[in-house]
């Protein structure tokens, strides 16, 4: 597989999680927690863009940032596959909880701050196109918030699901950009 593909493979996983999320598709919980595992994936995959993008300056800082909300999910998802391991077990899932907000040292990188870092980091690298594919590049920009502000404020999935599906689109805008202004893309290029 090319980088390109790694990237347009990481896309799908991250966007098909968050169809679990939305519960847009089915819960889908057993024997796995299919929502994290494809988040996981998605979001490891999702570490290739720092591979594509032009390298200058604000690549560099782009790719920091992006690797930062990568290792941020992985630990999100450790965190979430833990509570999804207690089963109907509520309270030992509130107690992991309590224990987690009691504990700045996991709850501010792994819970609060660091995953949204892979939504900046992204943006950041959308930023580099700002001039030349605006339209891509503010999709991604405006619908990195608009993810965390529809779950954490909103707390509507349908409007997580349509702010994830404009982010990935707006990113595989951008990884083809190329190809679509010449018009060359081919089925290998997919």
């Amino acid at each position: 597989m090319t980088t390109k593909q790694l990237c347009l493979l990481g896309l799908l996983f991250f966007l098909i999680s968050y169809l679990f999320f939305s519960k847009v598709l089915s819960d889908f919980q057993i024997p796995i927690d299919f929502a994290h595992w494809f988040n996981l994936i998605g979001a490891c995959l999702l570490l290739f863009f720092n591979d594509v993008f032009p390298k200058n300056i604000l690549n560099v800082i782009a790719s920091i940032v992006t690797a930062l909300g990568i290792i941020a999910h992985i630990g999100l998802c450790t965190i979430d596959f833990i509570m999804w391991s207690f089963g109907n077990n509520d309270s030992a899932r509130e107690a992991l909880s309590q224990q987690i907000s009691n504990t700045p040292s996991v709850l501010y990188p792994f819970i609060v701050v660091g995953p949204s870092l892979l939504f900046i980091g992204l943006s950041v690298h959308a930023l580099n196109f700002i001039k030349t594919n605006t339209i891509s590049s503010l999709m991604v920009i405006i619908a990195s918030p608009a993810i965390g502000f529809s779950f954490f404020v909103l707390k509507n999935g349908l409007y997580m699901l349509l702010s994830c599906v404009v982010f990935v689109l707006g990113l595989g805008l951008l990884l083809y950009r190329n190809q679509i202004e010449t018009g060359t893309i081919k089925q290998k290029d997919l």
